[in-house]
C-alpha cells in the first residue's frame, strides 16, 4: 500500500495574488504616509520657528548715562525686574541723550535700549532705525545758580528772565548730553549770547564740582527729581534754584515741553525748602530701542517700565508713567498695543518665555494640531492593519490552494508542494508577541488544509 503522505521536496517561493499584494502594499504605505506628514509638519514648525523668532537672544544692552544721573538711576532699577525673566543686561554708561541716540542709530554699537530725552525743536530729526516705547519721565531743566554771583548783581536779587544772565559763565554739560541742546533753545529765545554758554568736556558730576568750588556760576543740568546730582545740589548750601516765571509761556511756544512748580517745602519740609513756589521747564524722558528689536523683548522693556516708574513723584501722580507720549521718536508696534490692551493675556497666566512662544507660534501650531490630531488617531490602526497584513495576504494562496482541492482532477502532490512552500514561508513572518496569536491561527489553518490533502490523497492511493 502505497504511503498517502507525499514526498516532501524543498519549498518553492510562492507570489501573492495582484489583489493580495496591492492591499498589502496600501497596508505597508500608510503608516510611512502618516509619518511623512508628520515629518512636513515638523519642517512647518523648524520653518515658523526661523521666521517668527519666538524666542530672542537673552541678552540686552541698555544705554543709561554719566554717572550718579537720573538715566543711571532708571536702569538700576530695571535690571532685576529684566534679570528676573532671564535675562542677562549689560548697562552701559554714556555722555547723556545725544550719545545714547547715536548709539542706537549705529546697529554695530550692540546697544539695544537707552533713555533719550525728548526732541527739541532745533534737534536733527530722528533715524527710522530708532523707536519710542514712551515716556517715562519728566525731566525739569534744573539752572543752578551760586548765590555768591547773585548777592553781586544790583539788588541782590536773581533775574527771572535769562536774559538777565549775560555775562555769566553758564556749564551746559558734556557734548552729548541733553542738557546743552534744551537749554540753547531757550537763551536763544531768550536773547541770551551763545559766548556766555559752556560746553562741559566731562561727565556732569565735574560740573557740579565746578559749580560748588566757584569756577562757574551756573550750571544746566537736564534730569529727574531722583537723580543724586539734582537732590545733592537742592540741599547744598550757597546753590540757589533758578525760577523759570515765564515756564507757562516757554511750554506753549514749544509743545514739547512743560510747565512745572516745585512746591513750597518740597524739598525739605522743616527747613521749608524752597521758600516758595518754583516754576521750571520740563522734557520728556523716552525709553527707546532700536527698530529691529524682537517684540519679546519690548514686552519685557515695557512691563519692567510700568514696575520702575509707576510710583508717585514729584511731578506725576501714581500710575502717570509710563504713557505713550512719544515726543519726536515714533512709537513702537508693541507699546501702542501694551498702552491700548496692556500686557498680553497669556503672561498673566504663564511664565514670560511660555506665553511669548504660545502668543507667536499659535498662528502655526493650531491648523497643524488641527490637521495631525485626526492623523494621529488614524496611525494605530493603520500599524494594526500593517501587521496583521503580514499574516492576513497567505489567506489568499492558502484559499486558492483549497479551491484548487475541490476541483475534480485536482493535482494533489502540487497542492502538497505549494502548502508546503506557503507553511515554510509563513515560518519566517517577524510579528511582535501581542499578533502572535494571528499567526499560530494562520499555521493551524495551513494544517486543516494539509488535513484535507492528506484526506483527498488516500482514496487515491487505494
Amino acid at each position: 500500500m502505497v504511503d498517502p503522505a507525499p514526498a516532501r521536496h524543498s519549498p518553492r517561493r510562492l507570489k501573492l495574488p495582484l489583489r493580495a499584494r496591492f492591499s498589502a502594499a496600501l497596508a505597508a504605505a500608510g503608516p510611512w504616509a502618516v509619518l511623512l506628514l508628520f515629518l512636513a509638519a515638523a519642517a512647518s514648525l523648524w520653518l515658523a520657528w526661523r521666521v517668527l523668532q519666538p524666542t530672542p537672544d537673552r541678552h540686552l544692552v541698555i544705554a543709561t548715562g554719566p554717572a550718579q544721573g537720573a538715566y543711571e538711576e532708571f536702569a538700576k532699577r530695571y535690571l532685576p525686574l529684566l534679570q528676573a525673566q532671564g535675562l542677562s543686561v549689560e548697562l552701559r554708561s554714556t555722555e547723556g541723550s545725544a550719545d545714547n541716540l547715536a548709539l542706537l542709530r549705529d546697529p554695530a554699537s550692540g546697544v539695544h535700549a537707552a533713555f533719550v530725552q525728548g526732541r527739541p525743536d532745533d534737534a536733527e530729526a530722528p533715524a527710522a532705525a530708532v523707536k519710542s516705547l514712551g515716556s517715562v519721565a519728566v525731566e525739569p531743566l534744573w539752572l543752578f545758580v551760586r548765590e555768591a554771583r547773585v548777592a553781586a548783581l544790583p539788588g541782590g536779587r536773581l533775574p527771572d528772565n535769562l536774559a538777565g544772565l549775560a555775562g555769566w559763565r553758564i556749564d551746559t554739560g558734556p557734548e552729548g548730553g541733553g542738557s546743552g541742546p534744551l537749554f540753547r533753545l531757550l537763551a536763544r529765545a531768550h536773547g541770551l549770547p551763545a559766548e556766555d554758554l559752556r560746553r562741559g568736556e566731562r561727565a556732569a558730576v565735574n560740573g557740579v564740582v565746578e559749580l560748588v568750588q566757584g569756577r562757574v556760576d551756573a550750571l544746566a543740568l537736564v534730569s529727574s527729581a531722583e537723580a543724586p546730582l539734582v537732590q545733592y545740589l537742592l540741599s547744598t548750601p550757597g546753590i540757589r534754584l533758578f525760577d523759570f516765571a515765564q515756564a507757562e509761556a516757554i511750554a506753549r511756544r514749544h509743545p514739547h515741553l512743560r510747565a512745572l512748580v516745585l512746591p513750597r517745602g518740597m524739598v525739605d519740609l522743616a527747613r521749608e525748602q524752597p521758600p516758595r513756589d518754583l516754576h521750571l521747564v520740563a522734557s520728556t524722558a523716552l525709553l527707546a530701542v532700536r527698530s529691529d528689536l524682537h517684540p519679546a523683548l519690548a514686552q519685557l522693556l515695557l512691563q519692567a517700565a510700568q514696575q520702575a516708574h509707576g510710583g508717585p513723584g514729584w511731578f506725576n501722580h501714581r500710575g502717570e508713567f509710563p504713557q505713550p507720549a512719544s515726543d519726536g521718536l515714533p512709537l513702537a508696534a508693541e507699546a501702542d498695543h501694551f498702552y491700548r490692551h496692556g500686557p498680553p493675556w497669556l503672561q498673566r497666566y504663564l511664565p514670560f518665555w511660555l506665553a511669548n512662544f504660545v502668543d507667536r507660534m499659535w498662528i502655526v501650531v493650531l491648523p497643524l494640531l488641527a490637521a495631525l490630531l485626526p492623523l494621529s488617531r488614524v496611525l494605530p490602526p493603520l500599524v494594526t492593519l500593517r501587521l496583521r497584513s503580514r499574516v492576513y495576504r497567505w489567506y489568499a494562496n492558502l484559499r486558492a490552494i483549497e479551491q484548487a482541492l475541490e476541483r475534480p482532477g485536482a493535482d494533489i502532490a502540487a497542492l502538497h508542494l505549494e502548502l508546503d512552500a506557503l507553511d515554510a514561508q509563513t515560518e519566517h513572518i517577524g510579528l511582535p508577541l501581542s499578533f502572535t496569536n494571528e499567526l499560530y491561527d494562520l499555521r493551524s489553518h495551513i494544517h486543516l488544509v494539509r488535513k484535507r490533502l492528506q484526506a483527498r490523497a488516500q482514496p487515491a492511493a487505494s
